[in-house]
């Protein structure tokens, strides 16, 4: 048999399809890496409120100046509340258009091979199998 052919095919085609799944779980791995970077603010009262939210929405800081102790309480909850709702969100935005851009470059893996396709490459390597007859 020549080195071209059906299993070449195949193989070229699963060589492939191994790279860039590797490709797409490095890039996986660097958007998680990145999301853990990221950081929304959030300010309140104007600016006397400021948090951090991280990637995922957990706080990561709250400063508050002085003067915003002269609100009362519940003003104070408001403004940091306001604050705390606008760096969650700003954060899972970032979060967002991170996942989006590894989730794209997922959709462009090829299809997985499935069970028909696997069957249907048995019978027909078997049917060359078949019809070889070797050279005297």
């Amino acid at each position: 048999m020549s080195s071209s052919g059906p299993w070449n095919d195949d193989l070229e085609h699963l060589e492939r399809v191994l790279r860039q799944t590797e490709e797409v779980m490095r890039e996986l791995g660097s958007a998680r890496a990145e999301i853990a970077q990221v950081t929304g603010v959030g300010e309140a009262g104007g600016g006397m409120v400021r948090v951090m939210a991280g990637g995922g929405g957990r706080l990561k800081a709250i400063t508050l100046n002085p003067r915003v102790m002269r609100l009362p309480a519940g003003e104070l909850a408001r403004q940091v509340m306001a604050a705390t709702r606008a760096a969650q969100e700003a954060a899972g935005r970032r979060s967002y258009e991170i996942v989006e851009r590894a989730r794209a470059r997922a959709d462009s893996l090829p299809e997985p091979l499935d069970e028909t396709y696997v069957r249907r490459r048995i019978e027909q390597v078997a049917d060359e199998i078949d019809g070889f007859s070797p050279s005297p």
